[in-house]
């Protein structure tokens, strides 16, 4: 029994492992904002939360180079630079991201 069990944690562990390098786990890249409503932009702000201030708007389309991306309560958030306007960075919601 303990065999089975060791054996079933062993795998779970190995297929957790197997993820590690993929893009889930290393955002860093390229990516378009996708998937806001036509009427709206996508908020660069100065944090990672919708409490800090709006630094510009990015309608659908946009090209940003994501640094990183930390989670903030239930979103995540990623550090961005607009491109290509070098410079220009902030944070924005993972949720409207599309890797080019």
């Amino acid at each position: 029994m303990r065999k089975a069990i060791f054996a079933a944690l062993a795998g779970v562990v190995l297929v957790a492992l197997s993820g590690c390098g993929s893009s889930r786990h290393n955002p860093a890249g390229v990516y378009e904002v996708v998937g806001v409503e036509a009427d709206d932009m996508l908020k660069l702000r100065a944090g990672p939360g919708t409490g800090f201030s709006i630094i510009a708007g990015l309608p659908n389309g946009s090209i940003v180079r994501v640094q990183s991306c930390e989670r903030t309560g239930g979103t995540r958030w990623c550090k961005v630079s607009m491109m290509p306007s070098r410079g220009v960075d902030g944070y924005v919601s993972w949720a409207y991201l599309k890797r080019t």
